[in-house]
């Protein structure tokens, strides 16, 4: 895969984002979890030590501030910079902060079915036993990190069976692509919408799985991942825009492009290294770059969104503000652009 970008053009385009990400007031919570993994994914791929240094001066000041007295699955997606910061710095404190996340999401995180995680955005049981693609990467992806630098086989078997599961719940298997939520009590997908950034949190974790579990060739559960991942991206580049994007609602000409999703997308893409993705990939690179503003806001962005009732509930989703899951799912995917040349897929699974 050989991708035609401007080095300097990247590099510019990251260090706008940062900066304008470091202005926003972000709380400890999604938001500012999704954001600040962005700018980790900054820091480790151009070692550009002063993202380092914003995330951890920030993050120092939020814990000062005081945390959470209860954690949420959305909460937890804070663990991402955590680990970030615990591996540059070697401070505790982060590490400490992590393994709370981690207690929680073990023991004390609402779950139904096969130890499924419901998706939490509060200490209220706001969707009784309702599987969100959100919880991929607020929660799976945390689990799959940490267990694997705790080389722990409980936590990773957990983390892969809540793919395994939502996997099962979400995609549908006729179009490859994934529904926003499930409902475990009614048995169906609600209002059955294959909202966009729903697709970009399933794509995203499920293409981080092989660079982060070693030898996940020998966990049976990954061949789900791996297949589920190859039938989507083969399904979502069928609905790429003529700008390189995709649409907040998948299969709806109605609907707005929306540069979270979209970029969520096409780093899922050159995660997974396949060469027939490059042109798709390309297209996606220019299309993100012109909706970042000169002062590094990523524009085009949907707000907070719930399974809503129908297709016109997603169309009306405002795209007007600034928001942290947008910086951080565009940093991360300009970020992965920066090293593609360094690295070599085998394509094998």
């Amino acid at each position: 895969m050989k991708l035609n970008y401007n080095k300097e053009e990247i590099t510019d385009a990251i260090d706008r984002v940062v900066e304008r990400t470091m202005k926003m007031d972000l709380t400890w919570d999604w938001p500012c979890g999704v954001a600040y993994y962005g700018i980790g994914e900054a820091y480790e791929k151009t070692k550009n030590e002063k993202y380092l240094k914003l995330l951890k001066d920030r993050v120092d000041e939020l814990i000062g501030l005081g945390l959470p007295k209860v954690w949420t699955v959305n909460a937890c997606a804070m663990g991402h910079c955590l680990i970030t910061l615990y591996e540059a710095t070697g401070e505790q404190q982060y590490w400490d902060i992590l393994m709370s996340k981690i207690d929680y999401l073990r023991r004390d995180a609402l779950r139904f079915g096969d130890h499924v995680l419901q998706h939490t955005v509060s200490a209220n049981n706001d969707f009784p036993e309702q599987a969100w693609a959100d919880t991929l990467f607020m929660a799976a992806f945390l689990m799959l990190r940490a267990g694997v630098l705790l080389k722990d086989e409980e936590l990773i078997d957990d983390a892969l069976n809540q793919w395994y599961w939502h996997i099962n719940y979400l995609q549908d298997e006729n179009t490859g692509f994934y529904y926003h939520g499930y409902n475990n009590i009614t048995k169906d997908h609600m209002s059955g919408i294959y909202w966009g950034r729903a697709n970009a949190w399933a794509a995203y974790t499920m293409a981080q799985v092989a660079g982060t579990l070693p030898e996940c060739y020998l966990y049976p559960k990954y061949l789900d991942v791996a297949g589920s991942l190859n039938d989507q991206l083969a399904a979502l580049k069928t609905v790429q825009t003529e700008n390189g994007l995709w649409r907040t609602v998948l299969n709806d000409p109605e609907s707005y492009e929306e540069i979270s999703a979209s970029a969520g997308i096409a780093a899922a893409m050159l995660e997974r290294g396949n060469p027939l993705h490059t042109k798709y990939i390309d297209r996606s690179i220019r299309g993100i770059l012109d909706n970042i503003s000169a002062d590094g806001r990523v524009m085009n962005v949907s707000g907070g969104t719930a399974v809503m009732r129908d297709v016109e509930g997603y169309r009306g989703i405002s795209r007007r503000w600034i928001q942290g899951w947008g910086q951080g799912l565009v940093l991360a995917f300009l970020a992965r652009v920066l090293v593609s040349d360094d690295v070599q897929k085998d394509g094998a699974l």
